[in-house]
């Protein structure tokens, strides 16, 4: 019997940087190691759209499987479906706070419940600036959960010169998270004395 390849589920909600998550289903298409299961709220899908020009259409095609968000009895809804875990990218503050506080209202948030019921990774790619006090206490409780909050953050360190490569740092950590070998889709750090030789001490960095 030939194996069954592993499962990961991909959220989008309707924060800004749908790029995220499509680029992570392209990544994974190409990869080829897991069977990517697409839940996009109606809100991701104008997102991608506005910032993309991607069609519905167009973004269901990156997925080997697609669900729609209102389908609360979707295989992924159950935790008997196994996968690897679920990714969130973009995580907005509504979709966060469903997840942190348990109302799984629709299959994106059901799925992500399902995650933490089974102890399995859940990822938070939450994209929101500034921060209000709601949305830290949330991601407090969605940490103390077992979910992993990673704020699309820009790794400076990385030397990036074109919003591509910083959005492909994001993508090549996620995948680090769930142990999928990528390659170099996001540069990895060589210590000072590599990055900087002999010109680490005279530019006064240290470890």
């Amino acid at each position: 019997m030939a194996e069954r390849k592993k499962r990961i589920v991909v959220g989008l909600s309707g924060a800004s940087g749908a790029v995220i998550g499509v680029r992570l289903l392209a990544a994974l298409g190409r990869l080829g190691t897991h069977e990517t299961h697409l839940i996009a709220s109606a809100s991701g899908a104008v997102t991608a759209a506005q910032e993309l020009g991607l069609a519905r259409g167009d973004l269901d095609r990156l997925a080997d499987v697609v669900h729609n968000v209102r389908d609360i009895g979707a295989a992924v809804a159950s935790g008997s479906f196994l996968s690897e875990g679920m990714v969130i990218a973009p995580c907005s503050m509504k979709t966060l706070a469903g997840v942190a506080n348990g109302f799984a209202d629709n299959l994106l948030t059901r799925a992500a419940d399902v995650m933490l019921k089974e102890r399995r990774r859940l990822v938070l790619v939450a994209r929101e600036t500034p921060l209000n006090l709601a949305h830290l206490r949330n991601m407090t409780l969605a940490t103390e959960m077992g979910a992993i909050v990673m704020p699309p953050v820009p790794a400076f360190y990385a030397h990036p010169r074109t919003i591509d490569e910083v959005v492909d740092h994001t993508v090549g950590r996620i995948l680090d998270l769930f142990g999928i070998e990528h390659g170099e889709i996001a540069r990895r750090w060589s210590g000072l004395a590599v990055e900087f030789g002999s010109r680490g001490e005279d530019a006064g960095v240290t470890p």
